[in-house]
């Protein structure tokens, strides 16, 4: 492939080659696809990561359900531990609420 040779001037009449600027452009071009490359493989590696964790809690919940925890239950315990306390007591005196307005007891 033959590159042409043209020269551009700049407001400073500084010589400008096209092969420069083509280089420069690749250069720049492949900084930016191993960039990419670099964070597609990060998310890769966490989501590997992620996938391990989530079998390994769902072992976790096996091995409870077979000393004979309620793993459904579980899930709700965890939830409310990860509730700020007014939100849940909020949430909780609804609920009461609800339940003596339809006689659930």
């Amino acid at each position: 492939m033959k590159t042409k040779k043209i020269n551009l001037k700049t407001t400073n009449q500084k010589h400008i080659k096209m092969s420069d600027i083509v280089n420069s452009g690749i250069v720049d071009t492949k900084s930016k696809d191993d960039r990419l490359k670099s964070f597609i493989e990060r998310i890769e590696r966490l989501e590997e990561e992620k996938n391990n964790i989530l079998a390994d809690i769902k072992e976790v919940y096996s091995e409870a359900k077979s000393s004979g925890y309620e793993p459904k239950i579980m899930r709700k315990v965890l939830l409310i531990r990860k509730m700020d306390i007014d939100k849940r007591l909020e949430q909780e005196a609804l609920l009461d609420t609800y339940r003596n307005a339809l006689g659930i007891f």
